[in-house]
C-alpha cells in the first residue's frame, strides 16, 4: 500500500505542494489592509483574456473630463508569482495612489500563478494585457462603440509600465521583449518601465544575500522556495526568467531598450543583485537610473503607498514619467 501525499512546499501556509504533484490553497486573502474605496478615483473590473479567464482592473481619477487625454499606467504586482490578484487590498489602494498622484489612466492585470502555471505563464499574461490595450487602441480608430468608454480619451501613445517585486521582474522581460519602441504594440507606445524591488535571482548569491539574508520579514530561503515553485521544473536560479545576466540569458548588449527607473530599498536582501543589474545595463549603454531608498525593506512602497517615504518615491516617479513622456 502506497503512503500518503506529503508536503513538500509550504508558503506560510496559505500554498502547500505535496509529493504527488497536488496543490492546496488556502483562499484567504493573505493581507490585513483595510480597502481604500473613496471618490477621488473610480475603478471596474474588466475580463481581457476569456481563454485563461484574466481580468484586469482599471483606475482613472473621478475629476477626469472627455477633454483631457489620461496617460496610461499598468501596474504589475508582486507575489512571487504564486500569490497575488487586482483585488488584493494592499496592490488596490497603491493603484488609487498612483492614479491620483500622476492623473493616469492605471491598468492592473492579474496573471496565472504559479505553481499550477509556472514561468513563463505569468509573463506570457503580462504580454497579454498590453496587447488586449493595443487591440483596444486598435478599434479606436475604426468601431468605438466597441472600445471600453474608459479608453475613448486616453493617450495610446503614452504608456508606462511600473512592477513590484515579482511585478518588476515582468516589467523587465517586457521591456527586453518589446524592445525600444515597442513597434509589435503599435498604436500602443511604452515610454518607459519602474522595476520596484524586481524579483531577480541567480546561483551565485550577491554580498547583501550572503550578509543579510533576513529582514523584518521575508528571508533568503522564503526567496527560493518561491523561485522552486515558479520557475520551470528542473531549471535552475541562473534560468534566463531568473537572472537577466546568467551564463543562458540573452546579451541584452544587442537589445535596444527604452528608459528603465529601478527603486530599491536599502535594506533589502536583493539590494546588490538590483544595482549590480542596474550598473551593468548602464554600461550597455542602456538609459537606466538607480534610487535606493534608504533604510527600508522588501514592500515599503506597495505596504505603505501614502507614508513619507513613499511620497519621495512618487515624486521621482513623477520626474520619470514627465522625463520620457516626448
Amino acid at each position: 500500500m502506497g503512503s500518503l501525499p506529503h508536503v513538500v512546499e509550504d508558503c506560510f501556509g496559505l500554498l502547500k505542494l505535496y509529493s504527488d504533484g497536488s496543490i492546496s490553497r488556502n483562499p484567504e486573502v493573505p493581507c490585513p489592509t483595510p480597502l481604500l474605496d473613496d471618490d477621488s478615483v473610480l475603478y471596474k473590473d474588466l475580463l481581457f483574456d476569456a481563454n485563461r479567464n484574466l481580468h484586469l482592473r482599471l483606475y482613472k481619477p473621478s475629476s477626469s473630463t472627455s477633454l483631457e487625454k489620461l496617460p496610461i499606467l499598468f501596474y504589475f504586482h508582486g507575489g512571487g508569482f504564486c500569490f497575488g490578484s487586482r483585488t488584493f487590498p494592499h496592490f488596490h489602494n497603491l493603484c488609487v495612489r498612483l492614479t491620483k498622484a500622476f492623473n493616469m489612466l492605471v491598468v492592473a492585470p492579474d496573471h496565472r500563478l504559479a505553481p499550477e502555471h509556472r514561468l513563463p505563464a505569468a509573463s506570457d499574461d503580462a504580454c497579454l494585457a498590453l496587447k488586449w490595450l493595443q487591440g483596444q487602441a486598435a478599434m479606436h480608430g475604426k468601431n468605438v462603440e466597441d472600445v471600453d468608454t474608459w479608453l475613448t480619451v486616453v493617450d495610446f501613445d503614452r504608456v508606462f509600465v511600473l512592477g513590484d517585486s515579482s511585478g518588476g521582474n515582468l516589467a523587465h522581460h517586457l521591456a527586453v521583449k518589446l524592445k525600444a519602441g515597442s513597434m509589435e504594440l503599435a498604436p500602443v507606445r511604452v515610454r518607459g518601465y519602474v522595476l520596484v524591488a524586481p524579483f531577480f535571482g541567480g546561483i551565485v548569491r550577491t554580498k547583501s544575500e550572503l550578509e543579510q539574508p533576513s529582514e523584518a520579514f521575508w528571508n533568503l530561503e522564503m526567496y527560493d522556495r518561491f523561485w522552486r515553485l515558479s520557475i520551470p521544473v528542473g531549471s535552475t536560479l541562473d534560468d534566463p526568467l531568473v537572472n537577466p545576466f546568467g551564463p543562458c540569458s540573452q546579451n541584452l548588449a544587442e537589445v535596444p531598450l527604452d528608459p528603465i527607473l529601478v527603486v530599491v530599498g536599502g535594506g533589502e536582501i536583493l539590494r546588490d543583485r538590483l544595482e549590480d543589474y542596474a550598473t551593468r545595463l548602464k554600461q550597455l549603454g542602456k538609459k537606466v537610473e538607480f534610487v535606493e531608498v534608504e533604510g527600508q525593506q522588501h514592500g515599503f512602497f506597495t505596504d505603505h503607498p501614502f507614508s513619507d517615504v513613499a511620497e519621495k518615491v512618487i515624486q521621482r516617479l513623477r520626474d520619470f514619467i514627465l522625463d520620457n513622456s516626448n
